[in-house]
């Protein structure tokens, strides 16, 4: 069985870690046979460059003919001034719109051997496991905007059906974890957060009355996500405050390079990236951190391609890098993109062997 992976490198050091991860997805295969073929494709600001759009139609048939996506990262200064219909921050929008990747699933767990790369002490971030889930086709990012010379508008919308979909796709995923939902809006002064938690609360007592559910406001979740992390499981939020919570985050493990990320719809092809930016200040110098791609196509893996076993040894692989002592930079080494990438790939060596 052939799976087909469509490659977004994109910009800056994007291209740098899905160069890695494919790599190390080769080796994988190499070893236990999962029929990978990946095709390259433009996307973002390089995209802009060769074909004056961040996301040609030609891109958006290849990923809609794959069984997955690979993305690495989008933008830079070099398009800060293109229109913003076109810039490559747009083509990211699209791509999440036009293949219905309406839930950003964002693990948080931080490693043993890291602790030390948090700014938080280790006592209050040693065993921290939890989900957030992103709202990720509504809200701010996707209202109608207005400008003018004096004025300017973001229209932040959702409906009922945005939400509760959202909500059962946390649910399910909290089923499956340690039972406990919540929820975050800011419901004390915008509307569109009061029908959120309306919604969310009738969803999950009409259909997971299983679960433990709680609703904070985001200011209160910013401070606990610091203060006290262990005490979530799976979170629930709509855009805008998705995107911002989940930098805090990876604060919290220690780096964004270490951060993966899936983006799901109900059926077709979903996008697996590291929630890192483009890092141009850093890009072609051979020191990125490629774990945190590596780690989202590990969850490429089990979500899109239904290989759970080759998931886990290669997240094995990863963690034993790890508390082997090859870090990047970001976390305290001096270890480059392809030492580390190697380091991978001679420790998924010697993982026991499964069946693809």
């Amino acid at each position: 069985m052939s799976r087909n992976i469509v490659v977004l490198g994109g910009d800056g050091i994007g291209p740098e870690v899905t160069a890695a991860a494919v790599e190390v997805l080769r080796a994988l295969d190499a070893q236990i046979g999962l029929g990978l073929h990946f095709i390259a494709q433009d996307f973002g600001g390089a995209a802009i460059d060769a074909h004056g759009d961040p996301f040609p139609a030609s891109v958006l048939a290849a990923c809609r003919a794959s069984d997955a996506i690979l993305l690495g990262a989008v933008g830079g200064p070099k398009w800060a001034n293109v229109p913003s219909a076109i810039r490559p921050e747009a083509g990211l929008l699209r791509l999440r719109s036009e293949l219905g990747l309406y839930a950003n699933l964002r693990p948080l767990q931080v490693h043993p051997a890291l602790v030390d790369a948090s700014p938080l002490k280790p006592e209050r971030i040693a065993g921290v496991d939890l989900l957030v889930v992103r709202e990720l086709t509504g809200g701010i990012y996707f209202g109608q905007r207005t400008r003018s010379e004096t004025r300017a508008t973001d229209e932040c919308a959702y409906t009922v059906a945005e939400v509760e979909r959202v909500t059962r796709t946390a649910a399910r995923l909290a089923r499956t974890r340690r039972g406990k939902l919540t929820s975050v809006d800011k419901a004390n002064v915008l509307e569109t957060s009061r029908l959120w938690r309306e919604v969310v609360t009738r969803v999950v007592r009409e259909e997971f009355p299983d679960l433990q559910l709680e609703h904070l406001l985001v200011d209160a979740m910013a401070m606990y996500l610091v203060s006290r992390p262990r005490d979530f499981d799976v979170i629930v939020t709509e855009n805008l405050f998705g995107d911002v919570l989940t930098d805090e985050c990876a604060a919290v493990s220690g780096s964004l390079g270490l951060m993966p990320s899936a983006s799901v719809g109900d059926a077709g092809p979903g996008v697996y990236e590291p929630i890192h930016g483009s890092a141009p200040d850093i890009a072609g110098q051979g020191v990125a951190n490629p774990y945190g791609t590596v780690l989202s196509a590990a969850m490429m893996l089990r979500q899109s391609l239904a290989a759970a076993d080759a998931a886990a040894m290669l997240e094995a692989a990863v963690q034993r890098a790890i508390s082997d002592g090859i870090r990047t930079r970001d976390i305290g080494g001096d270890a480059g993109t392809a030492e580390a990438t190697a380091a991978i790939i001679e420790r998924l060596a010697t993982e026991p062997a499964i069946a693809a």
